[in-house]
């Protein structure tokens, strides 16, 4: 390795993308920092990806190819598409047990295909696999065609740990889950690299009494697979999980290099990834006071019932407050008449509801002074780079876990309620305002101010994050030699 970082031949990496914003965003940028540093890319998204992002992007990028931008700026970024085996207009969120059911027993195949076809093409050089860790086909493409292998965990460290020892919550009776209420409240403290936790504070998949639905074995698939990786990259800095890193690294080399969404060369470049059309609140924000906002989103996946909306609406007129709602058409089953009568009237004058938006642009605006969230890891990075504090309800996945993060350990948030299942306006118009209040949050600020200076120091000239890619491409370099010489 050259003392840029740069591999002194090119090596070709294969990056396939899951087809999810949560997942997408990091894995795009980690694309794009690693063709900064030498290295020749082949992204691919699937067909269906491509044609909802191109959708979705008002002609921002030219013919069918998302990274001409990138290479514009002299990076060697290579895009392709792949079928994930259903029609283009098939609604992959309609059956997603039938859906992700075949992503684990027929995709793998069609990525098979795929890359014996691409390494054809492309003149004899090592090759290098990143694939997000919840593909259920690295290990098997890894060795098939002699590839270092590289894993990216996109979620908190506690909550890969937390999956990867789903044995030991099995051994000592808490996974599957029992119904009791006593068995939500207990602490489990044997988890190696987990400070101890409540079981209600577990990811929602290993709080289910099914062990074998859908998510569970995708996650089961994963954790298989994970064990064959040479590297295994996480989007979180060292300062915030330094134990569970720690503890991991014992297992495989282990590397903090979070939030990626913000080291230098990723912010640079106008890459479309958005699953969803974006509305431009720019000219809206700007015109509201420093701090006066409240930003309300659920994130790009899950689906809310509708008393909830309904009572966060409740909550947010009786707050008098300025919001900014970005409030997806598919957050429900059906789609219904969403809001109590009257609430748009009577908000229309400092509120602004839209499906959805550039998520960093509105957390950037100096106006934005609180987020009202679902927790996506995502998310909650945007939230302390950009120092606004949260109200958090978890839904599902990583939430849940995300939320004690957020409220319990680092102390960064608030809950929107004390009991998920009842959600009342009265209560959501006081958290919103307990918030928005500097006065009442001015512990949670404070802490957020420090947080804040942690992640953003982390992409310093000596930043934990730097340091930390920068070993990781050094050990990846010593397992290309490794494995080609």
């Amino acid at each position: 390795m050259e003392n840029n970082n740069k591999v002194a031949i090119t090596p070709n990496v294969l990056m396939i993308a899951i087809p999810y914003q949560g997942h997408l965003n990091p894995f795009l940028h980690l694309a794009i920092k690693l063709a900064s540093k030498g290295f020749a890319i082949h992204f691919v998204h699937t067909l269906h990806a491509h044609h909802v992002i191109k959708s979705s992007s008002e002609n921002r990028f030219d013919g069918d190819d998302v990274f001409s931008g990138a290479r514009e700026s002299g990076l060697d970024i290579r895009y392709s598409t792949i079928s994930d085996g259903f029609p283009i207009e098939y609604d992959r969120s309609e059956d997603v047990v039938s859906y992700w059911d075949h992503m684990l027993k027929v995709f793998p195949s069609l990525v098979d295909e795929f890359v014996a076809n691409l390494i054809n093409t492309v003149p004899p050089s090592p090759w290098i696999i990143v694939a997000d860790t919840i593909s259920s086909w690295q290990g098997l493409i890894a060795e098939k065609y002699n590839m270092v292998n590289v894993s990216f965990w996109t979620e908190p460290a506690v909550v890969f740990a937390l999956d990867y020892y789903v044995d030991l919550l099995t051994k000592n009776g808490h996974f599957p889950s029992s119904s009791s209420s006593g068995d939500r409240d207990c602490v489990i403290d044997y988890i190696p690299g987990v400070a101890p936790i409540h079981k209600k504070d577990l990811m929602s998949n290993l709080q289910e009494s099914d062990s074998t639905s859908i998510l569970n074995k995708i996650l089961l698939k994963t954790f298989e697979e994970v064990k064959k990786a040479d590297i295994v990259l996480h989007n979180t800095v060292e300062e915030l999980e330094s134990y569970t890193l720690s503890t991991l690294n014992e297992l495989w080399p282990t590397y903090a290099i979070g939030p990626i969404n913000f080291s230098p060369e990723t912010t640079k470049l106008d890459i479309s990834k958005s699953l969803l059309p974006e509305t431009d609140c720019t000219e809206w924000l700007n015109s509201k006071p420093p701090g006066s906002v409240l930003y309300v989103s659920f994130g790009s996946l899950v689906q809310i019932e509708q008393k909830v909306i309904q009572e966060v609406a409740r909550g947010l007129r009786a707050s008098k407050l300025n919001f900014l709602w970005a409030l997806r058409r598919d957050i429900f089953e059906h789609e219904i008449n969403v809001f109590p009568a009257g609430f748009e009237d009577d908000v229309k004058d400092r509120g602004l509801i839209i499906t959805w938006c550039d998520q960093i642009a509105v957390m950037s605006n100096p106006a934005v002074g609180g987020f009202l969230t679902h927790c996506g890891w995502n998310s909650i990075l945007e939230s302390m780079w950009f120092g606004v504090p949260m109200i958090c309800y978890p839904v599902l996945y990583d939430q849940p876990t995300n939320r004690k993060l957020v409220v319990d350990d680092w102390k960064i948030g608030i809950d929107l309620c004390q009991d998920k299942a009842k959600v009342e306006g009265e209560e959501v118009a006081w958290k919103i305002k307990t918030l928005m209040n500097s006065e009442t949050s001015d512990g949670v600020r404070n802490e957020m101010k420090k947080l804040t200076s942690v992640i953003r120091s982390a992409w310093g000239a000596d930043g934990s994050s730097t340091t930390n890619f920068n070993r990781f491409l050094d050990d990846l370099n010593d397992k290309i030699q490794q494995k080609y010489s």
